[in-house]
């Protein structure tokens, strides 16, 4: 097959996530960059705002494990299958994709929660509680954390489920909280308790 790459020689590539299927960047390749992912097993793009190659993690150490490469119908975008390394966004998301045009219902996960976090961090909406913290900064952020975790063992020694669970999770959300402002993914926290505990295979 012979895959159409635009005047400019490049071909758009939309990046997901082999275990979840979460599509996490889109970017674009090149010839050669799709010859060094092909032969090195990780992602190779070419950057348009730069005019060179760039493997994805040369910097940051967030790369792409390859596990597949699929052209579509029309030869003219490639959609590839990745065990990511890391984040795969610069704001260090899990997915360059976050920032909600419209928000349908669906099911709760802490990284949309985190999407969401970090959404109200970079666009800074008027009367947004999230992003008054980031205003207030670290010191307001820490000292929420603090409250919310003394919540929590006022509710635990009271044995108060609801409470609990209440208290719970707002001190999860003001820990997401902290966890964006200082660029911590729910990724990284992952991989350390991945590394802490080991899981047979199902």
């Amino acid at each position: 097959m012979e895959l159409k790459f635009d005047a400019n020689g490049l071909i758009p590539a939309v990046v997901f996530d082999n275990k979840t299927g979460a599509v996490l960047m889109l970017a674009y390749m090149n010839a050669e960059s799709l010859e060094i992912t092909k032969n090195e097993g990780y992602t190779c793009f070419f950057s348009r705002e730069r005019n060179k190659l760039w493997r994805k993690g040369e910097t940051s150490g967030n790369t792409q494990k390859v596990v597949s490469i699929t052209a579509d119908c029309d030869l003219d975008a490639l959609l590839i299958e990745v065990i990511p390394e890391g984040p795969a966004c610069h704001t260090n998301a899990e997915s360059c994709f976050f920032n909600t045009i419209i928000e349908g219902e669906g099911p709760f996960s802490f990284k949309k929660l985190y999407n969401l976090i970090l959404s109200r961090k970079n666009d800074k909406p008027d009367g947004s509680y999230t992003a008054s913290l980031f205003e207030k900064g670290i010191e307001k952020i820490l000292k929420k954390v603090g409250e919310e975790a003394s919540e929590v063992i006022i509710a635990g020694i009271k044995h108060n489920f609801d409470e609990a669970v209440y208290e719970i999770a707002d001190l999860v959300y003001h820990v997401m909280v902290f966890m964006a402002n200082e660029g911590i993914s729910i990724e990284n926290i992952e991989q350390e308790l991945a590394r802490r505990h080991k899981f047979p295979k199902q």
